[in-house]
């Protein structure tokens, strides 16, 4: 069988990287990474628990309270956050290959996140320069401005699908505000994000600013999550590891912001351009592997067009490249880790009772080794299903009719997330309409998930807390302090003067 060259240069052991120095866990302990393809491991990485967080937080925080980086002026953070960008830009295929390597990603598609990457830093250099903050005045009489100001240490905790670009989703407005951080990527994928440290180094970002520390979540997230001195947590993952999160950061009063799940609906009505809504449906939900939290996983098909729209979606899903993930020709490659592809598939076998399957449903003849599944469409899926109301997170989609715009809403609305959705419609008032009242934190018209970095990513219910993206990003990591002067005599009344 087939495997995927290892790429040169691939160390045999990742540390954390703390105050500017890489070193081991402080009990030395490690766990071991495996590549999803064959399943085997190429490298350990050092498992960090309490201690080891303990130290980065303390660097962290003694950057923040003594070293130079909350103390420059935006233009200076900025030309630091261009020159990462460019650092980026200038690797991106050596990034694209560690991350395909690492996740199981297609080439191609690895490739557009490392650019996307390099655009997060570039996107918040620009808008730290050109911010404006509030002022008010009461003309002779007071003068009212807003100043922000970085909070101190943030405590990033990633995925591991597209790693390296939702970690510089986090990174990039945490630093350009003049925060310090320290980064928990998923354990599954740490290799990409040992990379930051020696790209942070080259840009010129001061010592102690980036922290990095390795390990599982139930230890060197949960220390982070608890820790005193991390007055932020920015949390992409899981919704039941969000709800944990939210617990444990309850009695610090921590600042919180959660990209959860999602069970994203896809409406296609009978008036929309249905090869469109094809195109995008398809991508929607096999584009990275369907490990992406807003995959259009549930497509919501008006009745009169259902029996040819399922025809022609299965087709094309049967017809979808299934291979290495290295190789450009490939559309879909090998699930992250094992652990995920047993899930996956215990999804893909309740599918056989829960729908008709009408392609994939199985693992590829021809790749009988990795974690590699066909993509899988379920058709006639009732909205009681779990296929239906539980994130799957894989090549896996469940297709259901409706025949009203009421019912097409219902069910959009019939899980307990709120991450996205995607409405088909050449109807103008229906689209406005649909959009208004769809429990989503997200809505796209008559297209696929093409995000400006100016608007707000985040979702309802059980898809998150708060948002980021754009100014959203810059509220969440910094504080607003309001200042008032007053221009003329204070007119304040006079207590403890007796009568007058």
């Amino acid at each position: 069988m087939p495997t995927m060259t290892k790429p040169d240069n691939l160390p045999e052991k990742i540390q954390h990287y703390i105050n500017g120095e890489w070193v081991d866990s402080a009990d030395g302990s490690t766990f071991d990474v495996l590549e999803p393809v064959g399943n085997e491991v190429y490298l350990t990485a050092a498992a960090g628990k309490k201690a080891d967080i303990d130290r980065a937080v303390a660097a962290a925080k003694d950057a923040f309270e003594s070293g130079p980086w909350p103390r420059m002026l935006p233009r200076e953070r900025a030309r630091v956050l261009n020159k990462i960008a460019d650092l980026v830009e200038a690797q991106d295929k050596r990034l694209a290959e560690l991350e395909t390597f690492d996740t199981g990603l297609p080439i191609k598609q690895a490739l557009g996140q490392a650019r996307r990457a390099a655009e997060n830093f570039r996107f918040f250099a620009d808008l730290i320069v050109a911010q404006a903050d509030d002022t008010f005045k009461v003309p002779g009489r007071q003068m009212n401005y807003v100043n922000r100001k970085p909070i101190g240490v943030a405590g990033l905790i990633t995925p591991w699908n597209t790693p390296f670009m939702l970690e510089s989703w986090k990174l990039a407005p945490a630093l350009a505000t003049g925060n310090t951080v320290v980064l928990k990527p998923a354990e599954f994928t740490p290799l990409s994000a040992s990379l930051w440290a020696g790209i942070f180094e080259e840009a010129g970002l001061p010592k102690g600013v980036f922290n990095l520390v390795n390990g599982i979540g139930e230890e060197a997230g949960d220390a982070l999550v608890k820790h005193p001195d991390v007055p932020l947590i920015s949390f992409t993952g899981e919704s039941k590891t969000g709800q944990i999160i939210f617990a444990n950061a309850a009695p610090y009063l921590k600042g919180l912001s959660m990209e959860l799940g999602g069970k994203s609906p896809a409406v296609v009505f009978a008036d929309a351009d249905i090869d469109a809504a094809l195109d995008a449906t398809v991508f929607g939900v096999f584009s990275l592997n369907g490990e992406r939290c807003t995959a259009g996983s549930r497509v919501l098909v008006e009745r009169s067009i259902y029996d040819d729209f399922v025809e022609r979606y299965a087709e094309r899903a049967k017809n979808v490249v299934v291979g290495l993930p290295s190789d450009e020709a490939t559309e879909v490659g090998a699930l992250v880790h094992p652990e995920h592809f047993d899930k996956v598939m215990s999804y893909v076998e309740l599918a056989k009772e829960e729908g008709r399957i009408v392609a994939g449903g199985k693992r590829p003849d021809e790749w009988p080794e990795g974690n590699f599944v066909l993509p899988t469409v379920v058709a006639d899926v009732e909205p009681q299903a779990r296929i239906f109301q539980e994130e799957i997170f894989g090549p896996v989609v469940a297709i259901t009719p409706f025949d009203s715009d009421e019912e097409a809403l219902e069910l959009a609305n019939n899980t307990k997330y709120g991450l996205a959705a995607y409405i088909w419609t050449n109807n103008l008032k229906r689209a406005h309409n649909f959009a208004q009242n769809v429990q989503a934190g997200m809505v796209w018209l008559n297209s696929n998930n093409v995000r400006d970095l100016r608007t707000p990513f985040g979702g309802v219910k059980a898809s998150g807390l708060g948002h980021e993206g754009g100014y959203r990003s810059i509220d969440f990591y910094t504080d607003q302090q309001a200042v008032h002067i007053s221009l003329d005599e204070a007119h304040t009344p006079k207590f403890g003067v007796g009568a007058q």
